[in-house]
């Protein structure tokens, strides 16, 4: 017997962590869901026909009753007729109706009739459809539905009187002329539901709505519990067809409508579901016995299965966790006759001999750059980690980039990039083998070199040596490479004692010494401020946007010619919450650098098309200039995202001008010329921004779809003490002209400037003699106030002759 405290084992087949109670689990699963979707789809269809059964009889009972209504019509006009034709009868009607006895003599025959073939009502009415004789009192609301009779020339109608239905027929009676009319009613009564009943085994219920009421059931053939059930499924609409449930009794329903008038009148025909179903009900238990004996004989032979296959696997489980502890020598066993089993075995002995083989290969990848053979990162990592936990003494942190490397590879190719830091590394080893320093290759053309009892000059002139190597160019083949790097250097323990930090700090000053292009630089405390700084700029920048900071401010144009206001140059300020206005060279210079220009420049193109836009409302046709970055033109879009912004706002593209600088062309000319000729096309005006300043050919200028030449501010504020900077402004406006293009001087601070600029020809100027950047809130007024001043007076033609 087990002890109190020892866990019952459940069978392997009924454990669903273990192979066999899955496979069982599965296999048994797989039946179940199988045979329950048979016997659903087995039941469904069963369903599906008995309905299609019941509404085909439901149908064809319509027929039936529309046929024995139309049989006792039949009866009705059949004795109506032979009244009619009854020569006492017409004989009768031949005497004057004032005679005594008359009447009474119809009303006689009438009854006569009536009891001869059932009918509910007899009546005789004269040729103006008026009651004669009847043989019952009311008749003469009959009159209503003889009237309708003979208006439609129907054979017989139906009629509503209280809550009675009848049916009417009426035949003419003629002596030989016509004298009147004989009407016979039936009551529309149970009779012919039982009838129908007999005839189709469907039950029904005559229904009644009289004018905004309920329907009413006011005859009908079902049993007490049904017939009370029924007025709580009707209402004010007609019944619909299909499946409803009267006292617990699932039954479909087809409803037959008989008058469509001022009171409608219809027949609810009805079948029982559950009998319909009920023949059924052995075949459903005969399947379930089947699907209860196929899972039994089913779920013995999975069982069987399972441990066939259980039990060979066992056996390498146990073989494979010899692995996992280290157990390399002893023999994966591959006795199973299951040829997936066995080639399993046959793997796992593979894959222990191959271990052991691989097991060296693989910490030679862990550790060793494969290129250069020297230490990568992690092994660098560990060489650094193991001397800051074992040695206190000071030390430093070398980390090297190339200059250049990203080039070589594009112009030479990779493979001639490969040499070339296989031989960089040569030469690093070389000069670090007297150090007894740890060097390594840390991803691409980066290197690290750990120098253990170093201080800063020591690690300093450690750099300028590789530096000074450096010197020395590489010769790869028939190729002649400059070398040239950036170094940083973090010290230890001054700069950190973890190697994450001390990496990450030689590398901030690695990167800070190739900006600098200082050759090596030491970590400090400030080039991580600096970093701080730039990603919380960043950050709040973008949010800047977001938050609506960004104000559009317009510089005014001026036509030195006429001095009337043609245009303004778009210029964004940031309004910041906390530091006032930011100056735009504290976050224009960052934007271009980390790309988030493209935001700003389309932040300035939205505001400069709706203030176009108001300008234009305004009655003022103004030209808005909009600086565009290098970024920007290497944007292939740029041309589809302005004309989005102009579009819409039916602003006209000669409303725009943009200006591009010498320097941004000339970074990927081609590349710029296909844009800006996009935009030329599409009729926007392209200005050189500081034309004079840059390195442009006037081969390329005479290439590129400009219309206007924008002169530096360096010359044009020098222009009245320096000769150089006159001449050079002189030039370049006829050189402008000469070229069709027109000439936009910016840096006007005084009137003589003005009126030198206007005697050298030059179109347009602006600068702060003219105004100061503004809101764009103020420029329509301030345009509207504008008056230029009078130069006539002005002695510039001194200036002007000493030019030659």
């Amino acid at each position: 017997m087990p002890s109190d405290g020892s866990k019952m084992r459940w069978p392997a087949w009924l454990n669903l962590r273990r192979l066999e109670g899955r496979i069982v689990a599965l296999f048994l699963a797989l039946l179940l869901a199988v045979q329950l979707l048979s016997f659903g789809v087995i039941r469904a269809s069963i369903m599906h026909n008995a309905e299609d059964s019941l509404a085909s009889q439901l149908q064809t009972g319509e027929r039936v009753l529309r046929r024995l209504l139309e049989q006792r019509a039949g009866k009705l006009r059949d004795a109506s007729e032979l009244l009619a034709k009854d020569y006492g009868f017409r004989s009768t009607l031949g005497s004057s109706l004032a005679e005594a006895g008359t009447v009474e003599t119809i009303k006689d025959a009438l009854v006569n009739q009536g009891e001869r073939i059932g009918a509910s009502v007899v009546a005789y009415f004269d040729d103006q459809q008026h009651l004669v004789a009847a043989t019952r009192d009311g008749a003469a609301a009959f009159g209503m539905a003889l009237g309708q009779l003979v208006k439609d020339k129907e054979g017989s109608a139906l009629a509503v009187q209280g809550n009675q239905v009848y049916q009417v027929v009426a035949v003419q009676v003629r002596t030989p002329a016509p004298v009147g009319w004989v009407l016979m009613a039936f009551a529309l009564d149970r009779g012919v539901l039982d009838d129908l009943k007999a005839l189709s085994e469907l039950q029904g219920v005559v229904l009644l709505q009289t004018p905004g009421a309920p329907w009413l059931g006011i005859v009908g053939n079902l049993d007490a519990a049904a017939a009370a059930a029924l007025p709580r499924q009707l209402g004010m609409q007609a019944p619909p067809d299909g499946a409803v449930e009267l006292a617990g009794e699932r039954m479909s329903a087809r409803f037959v409508p008989l008058i469509a008038g001022e009171q409608h009148l219809g027949v609810l025909l009805l079948r029982s579901l559950d009998v319909a179903l009920a023949p059924y009900q052995q075949l459903q238990l005969i399947l379930l016995g089947l699907t209860v004996l196929g899972v039994s004989v089913f779920f013995i032979v999975s069982v069987l299965l399972a441990r066939g296959i259980s039990n060979p696997i066992t056996a390498l489980s146990a073989s494979a966790r010899r692995l996992e502890g280290g157990d390399y020598d002893t023999p994966v066993p591959a006795a199973s006759s299951l040829d997936e089993v066995h080639g399993l075995a046959l793997a796992l002995e593979n894959m222990r001999e191959g271990i052991r083989r691989r097991d060296t290969l693989v910490n030679n990848l862990a550790y060793v750059d494969q290129l250069t053979l020297l230490p990568n990162r992690a092994r660098f990592a560990e060489f650094l980690q193991h001397h800051l936990i074992n040695s206190d003494t000071p030390g430093a942190v070398l980390m090297l980039d190339l200059d250049r490397f990203k080039h070589v590879n594009d112009v030479l190719g990779h493979e001639v990039g490969d040499r070339l830091l296989q031989s960089v590394a040569e030469r690093l080893r070389a000069l670090c083998a007297p150090a007894h320093s740890v060097l390594a290759r840390l991803s691409g053309d980066e290197f690290a070199i750990l120098l253990a009892r170093t201080d800063a000059h020591a690690a300093s002139e450690a750099a300028l040596a590789i530096l000074k190597d450096f010197e020395q160019p590489l010769q790869i083949d028939d190729e002649t490479i400059d070398l040239g790097a950036g170094i940083g250097i973090a010290l230890f323990p001054e700069h950190g004692h973890e190697v994450n930090l001390l990496l990450g700090r030689a590398e901030l000053a690695m990167y800070a010494a190739k900006q600098r292009q200082c050759g090596s630089l030491i970590y400090h405390a400030q080039l991580d401020a600096g970093s701080q700084e730039s990603l919380s700029l960043l950050t709040e920048l973008r949010r800047a946007v977001e938050d609506d900071e960004l104000r559009l401010f317009l510089q005014p144009k001026i036509d030195l010619q006429k001095g009337r206001v043609i245009g303004a140059e778009a210029l964004v300020r940031w309004q910041h919450p906390t530091r006032g206005l930011v100056p735009p060279m504290q976050f224009i210079p960052f934007a271009e650098q980390t790309g988030f220009i493209r935001v700003l420049s389309a932040w300035v193109l939205a505001g400069a098309a709706r203030f176009a836009r108001e300008a234009l409302d305004a009655g003022l046709t103004l030209r808005l200039s909009v600086n565009l970055s290098t970024r920007d033109l290497m944007d292939q879009d740029l041309p589809a995202k302005i004309e989005a912004l102009f579009a819409p706002l039916q602003v006209p593209p000669s409303s725009l001008c943009l200006e591009i600088t010498e320097s941004a062309i000339m970074d990927d000319p081609e590349r710029a010329l296909s844009t800006l000729e996009h935009l030329h096309a599409m009729g926007f005006k392209l200005s050189i921004d500081d034309f004079g300043t840059g390195y442009s050919s006037l081969a390329y200028l005479k290439r590129l779809p400009v219309d206007e030449l924008k002169i530096d501010k360096s010359f044009v504020m020098a222009m009245e003490r320096d000769l150089d900077d006159a001449r050079i402004v002189r030039s370049t406006i006829e050189l402008a002209h000469n070229l069709g293009l027109s000439v936009v001087a910016e840096g006007l601070e005084t009137i003589k400037a003005w009126a030198m600029l206007a005697r050298l020809g030059c179109d347009e100027g602006q600068g702060y003699y003219i105004c100061k950047p503004m809101p764009q809130q103020q420029f329509i007024a301030w345009a509207r106030s504008w008056q230029p001043p009078d130069t006539s007076a002005i002695a510039a033609e001194s200036v002007i002759a000493k030019l030659g």
